[in-house]
């Protein structure tokens, strides 16, 4: 079998076969068991398997929390340094302010590792500090 651009799938020609609608069966279904009763199982299949799926996504590890922790923590870095950038070339603006402002009210996870709350702690603080002095700036002038 071959994906042929946005087509889709195609096979050689050479391998196709045609089948009749009276070559198609069940094999040696059990007797004893009804429509109604396959239906029902495979519906309540269905509903289990798509809970059990948003149970999953719901459910966040160690390893993740970390990760998320992290990403936090490198963009409140890169805004400081968006906005460090901006006020050294005289180009400070309230988008960098935003910006830095929403990444700071981002939800912050705590994955148990002391020392990476004590960094992101001290992240959070330059960020809060340089949003106060910017409200002070603006106060004045």
């Amino acid at each position: 079998m071959k994906v042929v651009g946005p087509n889709g799938v195609s096979t050689p020609a050479s391998t196709r076969t045609t089948r009749s609608a009276s070559d198609f069966s069940l094999g040696q279904a059990p007797a004893a068991a009804s429509p109604s009763a396959a239906t029902a199982s495979t519906a309540t299949g269905g509903v289990s398997d798509v809970s059990a799926l948003m149970a999953l996504q719901g459910i966040e590890g160690p390893l993740e929390k970390r990760r998320r922790a992290i990403r936090r923590g490198g963009g409140l870095l890169d805004r400081l340094d968006e906005l460090k950038l901006a006020l050294l070339t005289g180009d400070a603006d309230e988008t960098s302010l935003d910006q830095l402002a929403r990444t700071l009210r981002e939800e912050r996870t705590d994955d148990g590792d002391e020392g990476l709350s004590a960094l992101l702690d001290q992240i959070d603080l330059r960020a809060s500090v340089e949003l106060a002095k910017a409200e002070m700036r603006n106060k004045r002038g």
